[in-house]
This record gives structure tokens, C-alpha cells and sequence, in this order.
């Protein structure tokens, strides 16, 4: 990296959406989005800043900021004027002697890394109730003493997405107590782990090309000898790359360095839905 070259800068925006669906109805729907962006800066630039010691201000700008509240810069590396006026935008700058010295000391403490990442911004979305959630969920269990029938209704949800993208490795567990000596009617094929008591459905992705645009059921029959069961939460676990739920971006304003990359993903973190 010459004096005179723009610097690769990668950054990486990561968001997870916990959810808690009660029973089929919308309303009691409760959503709560948190995210965080992240630079990634290559190793070689701590030699680059060694030779350059007043380098260009890293400047930028995120995007659709107003979809976010409760932003938390970081304290020790960010600047930004309070007193801008468009809320669909924010400027920050880095305060260069800061992060030279922090990538200095991180260089030293992990001499072996390529790369080096940094927390610059912490923030939740706000959210719209179940519009915001990705895949919206409705559980409804039928409880016997002799026998429990489970049923999860799942749709894919379009509108929570900047860009709709695939949901992958969906994974549906839920416990079943009352004494389970065997399951009659399963569908689609799930896996029962008669040691921990609970159900498995695994979904490789789910998307607009699924079967029905992704919407779907998981239906189950449980035989029980001390029944009847009690309702657990289902809990869901699902990943996602090349979207966010934000819909934020981030464009690099002035000279010196360039973006290599901006990722984006989002997860599910507590996931539950409840009879």
C-alpha cells in the first residue's frame, strides 16, 4: 500500500431478531431487532499508518439511519455532528489517532491475523410488530391424555426484508412432555430425541421459490402413557446472508480509502412461539 493508494476498508452489518408469537393472533406478536456494524481493516494498514502518521479522515455516511434508535457509536473511535438534518442519513468520521493506536495494539496482541475487526456502531431497529419478522409463526396444540397433536404454521415474510433473501438452516424444536411412547402421524419427516423429549424439524432454506412462496405447516401426532402434555414454546433458529432487517447502508464520503466489501446477514435469536 503505497502513500498515495485508497485503503481497503470491509464492513459488515449483523442483526439479530428475537420474536415471541402468542397463539394465531398478529397483535400479540412482540419484536425486537438489534444490530451492530462492524470495519474490518486489512493487517498491512498498521504499516501503511507507521509511514503515514496524519493519514485522510475516514469519513461515512450510514444509510436509512432513520430506521434506527438507541445507536451507540463507539466512544473512543466515532465522531459525529449532532446537529445534522436529514434523518434518513448519518455522517460519522473516525478519530484517526485513536484507531491507529488501537489497531497498532491488536496487531500486536494477534500478529497472525490478515485482518483486523472493529465495533463501530451498536443499535436496535424499530420494528413494526409481526411486519418485522421474517418468518411469522403460529403454533396450536390439541392436549389429550392419551395423545397430543402439535401443528406449527410458518410464512414467509417478504415485507421484513430490504431484499428478500433465503432463510437458511431453519431448525423447529419442541419439547413434548406426558410420556411419549410413539409418534403416529409426522409431517413433514422430523427427528425425535427420545432422551431430551423433544421434536426436530430441519429445514435446509425457506424463500419466495419454496413450495407455496414459503408458507407451510408442520403437523405431528405424539402417543402418550402420562399424558396429558403441557404446552412448551417452540423455538426456532434460522440464518441469513445478503440482507438486513434495517434496511441500512453504508457509502464511504471523501477520498483515501475504498469499501472491498459490505456484507449483511441477520439471525434469529430467541425465536419462540407459544400455544
Amino acid at each position: 500500500m503505497g502513500a498515495q493508494d485508497t485503503l481497503p476498508v470491509a464492513a459488515a452489518f449483523t442483526e439479530t431478531v428475537n420474536a415471541y408469537f402468542k397463539g394465531a393472533d398478529p397483535n400479540k406478536c412482540i419484536v425486537k431487532i438489534t444490530g451492530e456494524m462492524v470495519l474490518s481493516f486489512p493487517a498491512g494498514i498498521t504499516r501503511h499508518f507507521a509511514n503515514n502518521p496524519a493519514p485522510a479522515v475516514l469519513t461515512f455516511r450510514v444509510i436509512n439511519y432513520n430506521r434506527l434508535e438507541h445507536v451507540l457509536p463507539n466512544p473512543q473511535l466515532l465522531c459525529c455532528d449532532s446537529t445534522q438534518t436529514d434523518a434518513n442519513t448519518k455522517e460519522f468520521w473516525v478519530n484517526m489517532p485513536n484507531l491507529m493506536t488501537h489497531l497498532k495494539k491488536v496487531s500486536e496482541q494477534k500478529p497472525q491475523a490478515t485482518y483486523y475487526n472493529v465495533d463501530m456502531l451498536k443499535y436496535q431497529v424499530s420494528a413494526q410488530g409481526i411486519q418485522s419478522t421474517p418468518l411469522n409463526l403460529a403454533v396450536s396444540w390439541r392436549c389429550e391424555s392419551t395423545s397430543t397433536d402439535l401443528r406449527i404454521d410458518y410464512k414467509y415474510n417478504t415485507e421484513a426484508m430490504t431484499t428478500p433473501v433465503a432463510l437458511n438452516n431453519v431448525q423447529f424444536l419442541v419439547p413434548i412432555d406426558g410420556g411419549v411412547t410413539k409418534l403416529q402421524a409426522v409431517l413433514p419427516p422430523a427427528v425425535w430425541n427420545a432422551e431430551q423429549q423433544r421434536i426436530l424439524w430441519k429445514i435446509p432454506d425457506i424463500s419466495q421459490k419454496s413450495e407455496n412462496g414459503g408458507v407451510g405447516s408442520l403437523l405431528a401426532r405424539f402417543q402418550l402413557s402420562e399424558g396429558p402434555s403441557k404446552p412448551s414454546p417452540l423455538v426456532v433458529q434460522f440464518t441469513s446472508e445478503g440482507s438486513t432487517l434495517s434496511s441500512c447502508d453504508i457509502e464511504l464520503v471523501g477520498a483515501g480509502y475504498r469499501f472491498s466489501l459490505i456484507k449483511k446477514r441477520f439471525a434469529a435469536g430467541k425465536y419462540l412461539a407459544d400455544n
